[in-house]
């Protein structure tokens, strides 16, 4: 099995940054795309981010162009967003995500972790 554990989530206000990490077990081969995902109260999950293993490509949401940034250390099998100029409406439930396949998609997701709260106050 698969299992990833978000970290890194808390409060921040409006302009500030926050890194979120994501450790991965049970994949230490493998050379699947990773993305993060995000979803507000009263709103349908959201794609943000993916990323395939050389790093190569990579794609954002329109709403985080420019602001955020994912990367990946596979030695430590380890996903990162680096999320600047945060703003209220980025306040959500962060979620990584792993697919089955190296090509990166916004949908098609099989793994998830369980999630880390981001609160960016203004």
């Amino acid at each position: 099995q698969v299992q990833l554990v978000e970290s890194g989530g808390g409060l921040v206000q409006a302009g500030g940054s926050l890194r979120l990490s994501c450790a991965a077990s049970g994949r230490a081969f493998n050379r699947n795309a990773m993305g993060w995902f995000r979803q507000a109260p009263g709103k349908e999950r959201e794609f943000v981010a993916t990323i395939n293993w050389s790093g190569g490509s990579i794609d954002y949401a329109d709403s985080v162009k420019g602001r955020f940034t994912i990367s990946r250390d596979n030695a430590k099998n380890t996903v990162y967003l680096q999320m600047n100029s945060l703003k209220p409406e980025d306040t959500a439930v962060y979620y990584c995500a792993a697919r089955v396949t190296v090509v990166v998609a916004r949908y098609g997701y099989k793994y998830w972790g369980q999630g880390t709260q981001v609160t960016v106050s203004s």
